[in-house]
């Protein structure tokens, strides 16, 4: 993958693999990411129409790697990415609702471990997935993974196969969840350090 004009030529083994719509995409989150005071401002990747859809094709191509059945996505931002790249796919989509959302019908719940802020939140999705389902998890950002691992939970609770997370930016460490694969488009210290 070459570099663009303004871009940090790719040093690590992660960056150099990427290829086709993923370096797109790869590209795509670079130029729209930004720092806000402190926080990461990921909303700003989905700003731009062009940014946007390279995003979703790059998710999409490494969610497709595994033959998914079905996109599952947690509230917020997985919503957005996550229905997004189920429709780019022509499968289907699984809401998971945090906390007190709305969701009608039969469900299951897991309880997640806190998140880097500390909170834990009641995961609750529909009772619908079977054995044949093949579930990739689609979100912005996996850091402690806790919220994928309850997710994980609720899936393989109702005997359908867990392939893994695929993200825009992966903060994994030391501390992180055992989420099952992860896949991303960029690693957090491609964004460089906050301004906080």
């Amino acid at each position: 993958m070459e570099s663009g004009p303004g871009e940090p030529e790719p040093t690590d083994r992660h960056a150099r693999e990427l290829t086709g719509p993923v370096a797109d995409a790869r590209r795509a989150v670079l130029k729209g990411f930004a720092w806000s005071e402190g926080h990461a401002d990921v909303w700003s990747v989905f700003e731009d129409g062009p940014r946007f859809a390279a995003v979703i094709a790059g998710l999409a191509h490494l969610a497709s790697r595994d033959s998914p059945t079905r996109i599952i996505g947690v509230e917020a931002r997985g919503f957005l990415l996550g229905g997004a790249v189920a429709a780019h796919l022509g499968v289907g989509f699984r809401a998971v609702r945090k906390s007190d959302g709305l969701l009608a019908g039969a469900k299951v719940s897991a309880q997640s471990a806190p998140d880097y802020r500390g909170r834990s939140y009641d995961m609750r999705t529909h009772a619908t997935l079977n054995v044949e389902d093949r579930i990739v998890m689609v979100d912005d950002w996996i850091e402690l993974g806790s919220q994928a691992t309850a997710v994980r939970g609720l899936v393989e609770s109702q005997g359908a196969q867990w392939l893994g997370v695929v993200t825009m930016v992966d903060d994994r460490n030391e501390h992180t969840a055992d989420a099952g694969p992860v896949q991303s488009l960029v690693l957090s210290r491609d964004l460089g350090p906050s301004a906080a």
